[in-house]
């Protein structure tokens, strides 16, 4: 590695860095990232190491705009030319900009397993304790802040819902560790909302 790239790689850790520390980025922030690629560590070390799905972690959420629909899209675009210009191969580019997009709808064909580890992982937040799980929700209203109570609480509700409509975790180490505790902190936060 030479001097340059040096220099453009310290240079597109500082615009991800500075894109996950926009004011408003309550949620999606650099916290959000530790710990997806801290998820992404533990379920990946029995497999082969995948460098498209640590990439897709970093760039999934690089642009965060809660009044937009196409997130994943500008992301999945922003990660490509960053990669583009560090030079990474086109096949873990498409790969990782593919991961990116099915974070929209938390989707994934039955043995993608690429696409399994980075939706557990940016899920996992659901299955954390009390605590955290408040804290969530908590900054997730704050991203929304615009949103009136009552189109937010059907909002939020409606997404609460879909996740209880099927197996949160993909992966069986998440499923086990974490899905009754997600259900739990879904239905309880669906409750909260109903009672608003």
């Amino acid at each position: 590695m030479g001097i340059n790239d040096a220099v453009i790689i310290k240079k597109t850790f500082i615009l991800i860095v500075d894109n996950y520390s926009i004011a408003g980025h309550y949620y999606h922030n650099l916290e959000h990232i530790e710990r997806v690629l801290k998820i992404i560590k533990l379920l990946q070390k029995d497999t082969n190491f995948s460098p498209s799905i640590q990439l897709a972690a970093w760039f999934h959420d690089i642009i965060y705009d809660s009044q937009a629909k196409d997130n994943e899209e500008r992301s999945a675009e922003y990660g490509r030319r960053l990669l583009i210009s560090l030079n990474i191969d086109d096949e873990i580019i498409d790969n990782t900009c593919r991961l990116i997009l099915n974070t929209k709808y938390h989707k994934a064909e039955i043995n993608d397993f690429d696409s399994h580890v980075l939706l557990d992982a940016d899920l996992s937040i659901l299955g954390s304790n009390l605590e955290e799980y408040h804290n969530y929700s908590k900054a997730i209203r704050q991203e929304y802040a615009w949103v009136p109570d009552e189109k937010y609480i059907a909002g939020r509700k409606a997404v609460l819902e879909s996740f209880l409509q099927r197996r949160i975790f993909f992966t069986d180490e998440l499923f086990n560790r974490l899905e009754f505790a997600a259900r739990e902190n879904i239905q309880a936060e669906i409750d909260f909302l109903s009672q608003q």
